[in-house]
């Protein structure tokens, strides 16, 4: 056993002490045997909601009506979810009603997948009732019991399953995929957020190339915002290097092979519900990419782009281009770390100092004046020094 696990074993210790079963479980446990690294653990005990409360004195409601508590031990916070078993789910996405059970088999018969629904105790033992091992042994993602009533209960399993393949490398087994192919028209009834939240970790994995072909392969791509009929284009990011790509450079990429018109980039992405933010980054990337395709950058570009924008523009553009280069990359970092300023702020004039000097009100000038400055400091045509720009700009304005 290994951290986080080794910190959390007084947990499972308090909780059998009180007369409890207490174990890890889920994605954790699968990480373990997988040696991977492990953020955090899940555990999952027999003491309901309330008896968690009891024991532990530092605990917050989190959702406690599907037997959710978080408890806060040794400055940790742990999520203990009570053995639950789920009855007739509704909207193909959420039970009706759940029932707080003392044991775990059934406990874990209520998962998505056997490599999920492996428990292990404080000392290390494995309680695999539905042979996960066995699946991870063979890289195969298998729901537990019938695939159908598995997608039928939450359909959002069909995206998780694609996504573990992506992370994962594994395969999924012939029934499971049959079924997510039979079924996958049940995603109309999933939330785009929760669609989304799969997407990105798809988009992120080792294996996103297979991921991708699965989401054609199984028409789970006909039931994601903007993506329906638009199979060749997304066979089109078949053809790059996907591998070192991150998420805004493959959100970018995305756009870019369904061939979205600058207008119509942000409509897309709001579509997928992603933060406001990430949208203005992903059009920053897309601009300064298209504009790549026309010129190398200059050192106002650079400039203007930022560190974070340039640098993943030139890895798009390495990769769109096919081109194996090293050391493009390096160069323009190299002339961006050279640049005199790196925003306007670190300027050493103000629209107050231009207003002093020429005596004006303000006005549009003062911007387009800035402006000026800001190119010329830039170039290195001037040095960004109070006196000496105010000079130069007496001699300009004189000229």
């Amino acid at each position: 056993m290994k951290e986080p696990f080794i910190a959390a074993v007084p947990v499972l210790k308090k909780l059998e002490d009180a007369g409890f079963e207490a174990y890890f479980v889920g994605g954790s446990v699968r990480d373990f045997l997988l040696n991977k690294e492990i953020n955090d653990v899940d555990i999952a005990t027999s003491a309901t909601p309330e008896e968690v409360k009891q024991i532990f004195s530092k605990t917050v409601d989190i959702g406690i009506e599907h037997g959710t508590v978080l408890v806060l031990f040794h400055d940790q916070s742990y999520e203990i979810t009570t053995f639950r078993s789920e009855a007739e789910y509704e909207d193909f996405r959420r039970p009706k009603e759940v029932s707080f059970i003392r044991n775990l088999t059934e406990d874990l018969q209520r998962r998505d997948f056997t490599m999920n629904a492996i428990a292990m105790d404080k000392d290390g033992i494995l309680i695999d009732p539905f042979n996960g091992q066995n699946s991870i042994k063979n890289q195969i993602i298998q729901t537990v019991g019938k695939a159908v009533d598995r997608f039928q209960e939450d359909a959002l399993r069909m995206m998780r399953a694609v996504r573990f393949v992506s992370q994962l490398s594994f395969k999924i087994e012939k029934e499971t995929l049959n079924a997510l192919i039979s079924l996958v028209h049940l995603l109309e009834n999933i939330a785009v957020e929760r669609k989304q939240a799969e997407f990105d970790k798809l988009l992120c994995g080792d294996d996103r190339k297979q991921a991708l072909e699965l989401i054609l392969q199984t028409n789970i791509y006909s039931y994601l915002p903007g993506l329906s009929n638009k199979e060749d284009n997304i066979k089109l990011m078949f053809e790059y290097k996907l591998e070192k790509l991150n998420r805004c450079e493959m959100w970018s990429l995305l756009v870019y092979c369904l061939k979205i018109e600058k207008k119509g980039i942000e409509e897309f992405l709001r579509g997928w519900r992603i933060p406001l933010k990430e949208i203005r980054e992903i059009q920053l990337i897309l601009h300064y990419l298209y504009q790549r395709f026309e010129t190398s950058w200059s050192s106002y570009d650079l400039y203007t782009a930022g560190k974070g924008i340039f640098v993943s523009v030139e890895v798009l553009y390495l990769v769109i281009k096919g081109i194996e280069d090293q050391n493009a990359i390096p160069h323009y970092l190299q002339v961006y770390e050279g640049l005199p300023i790196k925003k306007r702020s670190e300027m050493d004039v103000t629209g107050n100092d231009l207003m002093g000097w020429f005596n004006k009100t303000g006005g549009p000038w003062v911007k387009e004046l800035l402006f000026k400055v800001e190119q010329a400091i830039i170039a290195g045509k001037i040095v960004n020094n109070k006196k000496i720009i105010k000079e130069w700009l007496m001699e300009c304005n004189h000229n």
